[in-house]
């Protein structure tokens, strides 16, 4: 199959691009778990924002499935790209996450993933995203449902945020941005029944999907983060704005994804907590 497949936004994508997918983030699953007992090596590319001789090479094996297969298509990923506003050429664009929970993985600690989706005119028409260490793989594609292991996902039916288990993430220049961050996780505290932080934004969508989660928020985040999560949460029933309650767009850097039953009181907590701050902390 080549780039000449197209698809509309009422008919299901071509299942060739969910088979690539899926190939993909098995693949980046395999690589992963063979470095958990092989060894890696680790790198900085910043004061605590790590990268993996295996984040490269699950990029390094994803661009070069992809560049044969699909040659006209663009590509954005996290590690070889020249960054998340890299101009989109192609309607068609892969946007790949090769080890979504780095730091985890550097630890040792079991929760990470790799993401993939492909985006149709800027827009998520198919996701894959599969966590090895639980042999958990996420899929969903545009208006055809979303899938953990071939079952049918839903978010749950939690109606108010008292009674819901939130979950978020930090930015790796959390030492700058602490002080509105750590304002907003304690507004939540006091709102939610419990709030957790797993270190995996594609991981924490995909949980909000399955109803293990309510609701999810986070900011500074990157394209190839949520763009899978995202269809994954939509398709299975699921509401996705920005932070400000704008549409979601995975170039803002910012979302809340919900059952949608919490969603409007989450957004009412941001609201709060902003106080006439702007969502890059400035007044």
């Amino acid at each position: 199959m080549t780039a000449g497949h197209t698809t509309t936004s009422d008919a299901a994508p071509d299942p060739v691009f969910l088979a690539t997918a899926v190939e993909i983030v098995l693949r980046a699953g395999e690589i992963q778990m063979t470095g958990r007992k092989s060894g890696f090596r680790v790198a900085k590319k910043g004061a605590i924002d790590l990268v993996t001789e295996v984040d490269l090479a699950c990029e390094q094996m994803c661009r070069a499935l992809l560049a044969e297969r699909f040659p006209a298509h663009d590509i954005l990923a996290e590690e070889l790209s020249a960054g998340p506003g890299e101009a989109a050429r192609a309607r068609y664009r892969w946007v790949f996450d090769p080890l979504d929970g780095t730091t985890n993985y550097a630890h040792g600690l079991p929760i990470f993933c790799a993401s993939l989706a492909l985006e149709l005119d800027g827009r998520p028409i198919v996701g894959a995203i599969y966590d090895p260490t639980r042999r958990e793989l996420f899929t969903a594609e545009q208006g055809q449902g979303s899938f953990v292991n071939g079952t049918p996902l839903k978010t749950s039916s939690t109606g108010a945020i008292g009674d819901a288990l939130l979950v978020t993430g930090f930015p790796y220049d959390m030492h700058v941005r602490g002080p509105e961050l750590v304002e907003l996780f304690g507004l939540f505290l006091h709102r939610a029944r419990a709030v957790r932080r797993l270190g995996s934004a594609a991981l924490d969508l995909c949980y909000v999907a399955a109803g293990r989660f309510e609701g999810f928020w986070e900011q500074h985040l990157k394209p190839w983060d949520v763009a899978a999560g995202a269809l994954v949460v939509a398709e299975a029933g699921g509401r996705i704005t920005g932070m400000d309650g704008h549409a979601f767009d995975a170039r803002a850097g910012h979302l809340v994804a919900s059952n949608g039953r919490v969603h409007d009181a989450m957004l009412e907590v941001i609201r709060d907590s902003r106080a006439g701050r702007t969502l890059d902390g400035t007044h």
